[in-house]
């Protein structure tokens, strides 16, 4: 006769109920790799809120003369958006590669909005408070509200419309929010600022088509947004030519942010103008197979 152990078997009845718990969790629940770069997003986001707080606007109000503590904690910030963009980039392409969760998507929206809404749109109502005009911190607190529902209505547009593959509608947002801050760090006069910052905006939700960063593409941009740290580190170190590194960096984000769409304007144009004319064309032989 067989004697079973009761402490035994309550454990084998704890570990199969575990077992069972595990089995019965809801994949909405089970985080995927391309998750945890999601939330990688979301956290540079937040710090870079964090560093713009702690190290340019209390600066700021506490009366502190220490230029260098803005510079080193504008560039961080800055630093952190690229990072975000970095992680939002591999995770697309984790994603596609291995598994995505059910809930992928939608904690990519809520990160974006973080880290390309947010933390752009606080960087921009920062740039304002830190000026002596009290009309100007007025109107950037303005500009700042605009970038950040340009970013809300843009990802929500995103998560509704199906557009063809390879292609978003409007600038993305964190293309969007990286001119927004090369906007402000080029330091132009503040009208020039102002209606660039409300372009862009316009931009993230205009209709213009933008191509995703895929293969060589994806990897021009990488490329790029690591240039673009290693100018900020210069900047914020004051390296011997620093700043005009950071100048060339935000000039050349500016431009590609006009020029984009200039680009994608004419290939539709033309792509319109190619349609009539076949029309025209296919009308015209109709009639002519219809004569005697």
């Amino acid at each position: 006769m067989t004697v079973i152990d009761p402490e035994a078997q309550t454990g084998w009845v704890a570990e199969a109920e575990a077992a069972e718990e595990a089995e019965e969790m809801p994949l909405s629940l089970r985080l995927s790799i391309a998750d945890a770069l999601t939330l990688g997003n979301a956290t540079c986001g937040f710090m870079a809120v964090y560093f713009t707080t702690t190290g340019i606007l209390i600066p700021h109000l506490t009366g502190s003369t220490e230029t260098g503590m803005a510079r080193n904690s504008a560039a961080t910030a800055v630093v952190l958006m690229l990072a975000a963009a970095i992680f939002d980039l591999f995770d697309g392409i984790v994603a596609r590669k291995l598994r995505s969760s059910p809930m992928g998507a939608e904690l990519d929206n809520l990160s974006d909005l973080i880290s390309f809404g947010l933390a752009p749109a606080y960087f921009v109502l920062v740039y304002g408070m830190v000026a002596d005009h009290p009309l100007q911190q007025k109107v950037s607190a303005v500009a700042a509200i605009v970038v950040l529902l340009a970013v809300v209505l843009r990802l929500a547009r995103f998560s509704c419309v199906t557009m063809k593959d390879g292609m978003f509608q409007g600038m993305p947002s964190p293309f969007g929010a990286l001119t927004v801050v090369s906007i402000v760090l080029l330091e132009l006069p503040f009208v020039p600022t102002l209606l660039a910052i409300i372009g862009v905006a316009w931009l993230m939700v205009s209709r213009v088509e933008y191509p995703k960063p895929r293969g060589i593409l994806a990897v021009a941009m990488l490329s790029w947004i690591v240039g673009a740290m290693g100018m900020l580190a210069a900047w914020a170190f004051d390296a011997p030519g620093g700043q005009m590194l950071l100048q060339a960096g935000c000039a050349l984000q500016v431009v590609l942010g006009a020029v984009i769409p200039l680009f994608a304007t004419a290939r539709r144009v033309n792509t319109f103008r190619g349609n009539r004319r076949e029309s025209r064309e296919a009308r015209a032989e109709a009639r002519a197979a219809q004569l005697p």
